[in-house]
């Protein structure tokens, strides 16, 4: 005797529903993310790019810093990119190793857009999540502290702080992450004032707890799906703006480099036909930005609730 269809399609139906609700938000953004597939794409290649970052110079022929005199000046056009003297992107033109310096440059470029990003997350998400959370007059000192804050010309102050305290990896790192905590301070403030009246709080406020650990035990783990999504999307402009301030030569100096100082370094051959000198450092730098964009939009996808 066969089974009753309607039946079968109910029992089906409440499967769905009891695996739907036995997982939990990040078990359900996970599965969300996977089924974007420029996202899975943009992550495999961000991976690849990271691994090329930190295992590429096992791969060079030639260190970083070695200069090959016979292929400088006048011989510069024959530093063209060959698996046969294992200058494989070519050399640049003070005759080094453009595979080596493209590896370190990648490298150098991704840590200061991660590390950039976290100090700027950090930051402005305890600043944004303080503001909100205790509001009336200390909210409004915070925030108005914020608006002046970013009235200030970004760059004009980031240049400032090259030149007074030196051009050095560390001060970049520091000067791009807290002067790009401001945006993230008040996107942490908005969320802050909605999930400061659930029920949760509330409790945790009626039985005595101190407001600090409010914050960092109920109000900030709250805010770490938002908070993704905007570290994933700031690392690109963290990236973007150390490139920018390389090509103005205020920020890695000789002899590390950069994505950006190596961009800058091609754009001056390009008009000699040295077009491998810019291309292999742009194609990182474009392919990291791109990857980065879409990995975070697939990420805003997947923990949004309203698409859930």
């Amino acid at each position: 005797m066969f089974p009753d269809p309607a039946t079968v399609e109910s029992v089906g139906e409440a499967i769905d529903l009891a695996e739907v609700k036995g997982r939990s938000l990040w078990a359900d953004a996970r599965i969300r993310f996977f089924r974007n597939k420029a996202a899975v794409v943009s992550l495999a290649i961000l991976i690849a790019v990271a691994a090329f970052a930190l295992f590429g110079s096992f791969f060079a022929q030639w260190e970083r810093d070695f200069v090959d005199f016979s292929l400088i000046g006048a011989n510069a056009a024959k530093g063209v990119p060959s698996m046969e003297t294992g200058h494989y992107f070519g050399t640049d033109s003070n005759g080094r190793d453009l595979f080596a310096r493209t590896v370190q440059g990648t490298g150098i470029s991704l840590m200061v857009g991660i590390v950039g990003a976290l100090v700027a997350v950090i930051v402005g998400t305890l600043y944004g999540a303080t503001a909100g959370y205790f509001g009336g007059r200390i909210d409004g000192i915070m925030m108005r502290i914020v608006d002046v804050l970013m009235s200030i010309p970004f760059m004009f102050v980031l240049i400032l702080m090259l030149v007074i305290f030196g051009r050095s990896i560390f001060m970049l790192f520091l000067g791009i992450g807290l002067i790009s905590w401001l945006d993230m301070a008040r996107i942490a403030r908005g969320q802050t004032l909605t999930i400061k009246n659930k029920e949760f709080v509330e409790v945790a406020v009626a039985t005595g707890v101190r407001p600090i650990k409010i914050i960092l035990r109920h109000i900030v783990p709250n805010l770490l799906g938002i908070v993704i999504v905007y570290a994933t999307l700031l690392v690109p402009s963290m990236i973007i703006f150390e490139s920018f301030i390389s090509f103005l030569g205020l920020g890695v100096q000789e002899p590390n480099t950069s994505l950006g100082a190596l961009i800058n370094e091609g754009s001056r051959t390009m008009q000699f036909g040295f077009y491998w000198q810019i291309a292999f450092p742009l194609f990182f730098f474009v392919l990291t930005i791109f990857a980065f964009f879409f990995v975070g939009d697939g990420l805003r996808d997947a923990l949004d609730p309203k698409d859930r």
